[in-house]
């Protein structure tokens, strides 16, 4: 039986203070089989195809053998248990470490699109769909964001659905689309135009009228095979529409857990980001010594653990909050302002460990510095995070 002191030092550079120890057993060996899987699988398959900006179709069938993905949703997936959402948050985090984009691959499919389903749709649904999700033959998307509306999606959402008898037409369009290239399954939110309330359907692949784009020439999140999508009277059935999603109130359940997992991918943004300049300041001499010996160098690798164990102390509590059903939108919003914010500054220090060596893909460290300004943005601004956390704390309304 391993020692509290021996699982202390089993843990990664990053866990300082031993968070990871906190899951059961059976939980940690899943995190553990992850973290596997991302250093021996899917870590040599990352910086070519980000240079490339391409999606490697295999990384599929990795995670479909892993049986990682439908583990938050009980009775479906390998794990017919559901797992808690400390555990679902540090495989976020440890998905993160070894890479950002193929996190967001998996947290869009295993998040985003399997939540909506399983938050949004009624029984039949959940068993039309999330089995096959689950086992990952069918894979999911999430089309919320449009061209001319970001943060103010939720009052002004431009794309329309409008019924005809028992079909629904959409008409509009998505931008930054994560994996609606190859998706299966399209989680599309649109204006219902009798009611004006947000509504969710599942628009299956290769339906008339859906037409998404690959976006290209991006500098973060290149693996990430996000979409500009074009919806021209798109027929969908009212079997097809999340019968649990009535307004915008239900999409922001959706959201305040989807911006918490957000705030556990910058977690391990940072985590992956230290321990590559502390490696580097192990290996890297000058001056006759390793630059690790230096004051200014321990003095930039200090302040980053720091923001990344302040960080790990927020993130566990928030999950536990989760677990104990008392979460709420102001919870997740302070998490994903201030951990992404700290995310930001461990990412510059830690490229600037690395001097002209930082703006190299082959140390892996550029990769990091520029997926970490997409993770900053994605999920509500800092500003608006903000202001969802200040109305919350003052009783008073910024929103303008």
């Amino acid at each position: 039986m391993t020692t509290p002191m021996e699982l202390l030092e089993d843990l990664p550079a990053a866990d300082f203070y031993g968070y990871e120890s906190l899951l059961p057993d059976d939980e940690r060996k899943i995190l553990l089989k992850a973290r596997t899987l991302m250093r021996d699988e899917v870590k040599p398959l990352v910086n070519d195809n980000w240079a490339k900006g391409e999606f490697p179709k295999e990384l599929i069938t990795l995670f479909r053998d892993s049986g990682l993905a439908g583990l938050p949703y009980e009775g479906y997936g390998e794990h017919k248990a559901a797992v808690s959402n400390l555990l679902s948050g540090m495989l976020a985090m440890e998905m993160t470490r070894t890479d950002a984009s193929v996190s967001t691959f998996f947290g869009v499919h295993n998040g985003l699109a399997m939540y909506s389903v399983h938050s949004g749709g009624d029984q039949e649904q959940r068993d039309r769909w999330l089995p096959a999700m689950a086992a990952m033959d069918r894979i999911g998307a999430f089309a919320m964001t449009e061209p001319l509306g970001g943060s103010d999606v939720a009052g002004g959402m431009r794309t329309t659905a409008e019924r005809e008898g028992d079909t629904w037409v959409l008409n509009g369009a998505k931008k930054w689309i994560g994996n609606a290239t190859f998706a299966d399954y399209v989680v599309v939110w649109a204006r219902d135009v009798d009611d004006n309330h947000v509504k969710g359907f599942v628009v299956e692949k290769d339906t008339p009228g859906f037409d998404p784009v690959k976006i290209q020439n991006k500098l973060a999140f290149r693996i990430v095979e996000n979409a500009e999508i074009t919806l021209t009277d798109v027929r969908v059935p009212e079997a097809n529409r999340l019968q649990n999603i009535n307004s915008f109130r239900d999409v922001a359940e959706i959201l305040r857990a989807t911006r918490a997992g957000v705030a556990w991918q910058a977690l391990g943004v940072m985590a992956g980001a230290y321990e590559l300049a502390l490696d580097y300041a192990r290996e890297r001499r000058q001056f006759g010594r390793p630059i690790g010996g230096f004051q200014l160098v321990q003095d930039l690798l200090v302040k980053s653990l720091g923001n990344i164990t302040a960080s790990w102390g927020m993130l566990v509590q928030l999950a536990r909050l989760q677990d104990a059903g008392i979460f709420r939108d102001e919870h997740s919003s302070l998490a994903k302002a201030f951990v992404t914010s700290r995310m930001r500054e461990v990412v510059a220090w830690s490229r600037e460990i690395f001097g002209g060596n930082g703006i190299l893909l082959d140390h892996d460290i550029a990769r990091f510095f520029a997926d970490a300004e997409a993770i900053y943005s994605f999920e509500g601004t800092r500003e608006m995070n903000t202001l969802i956390v200040g109305k919350s704390i003052t009783g008073e309304s910024a929103f303008v």
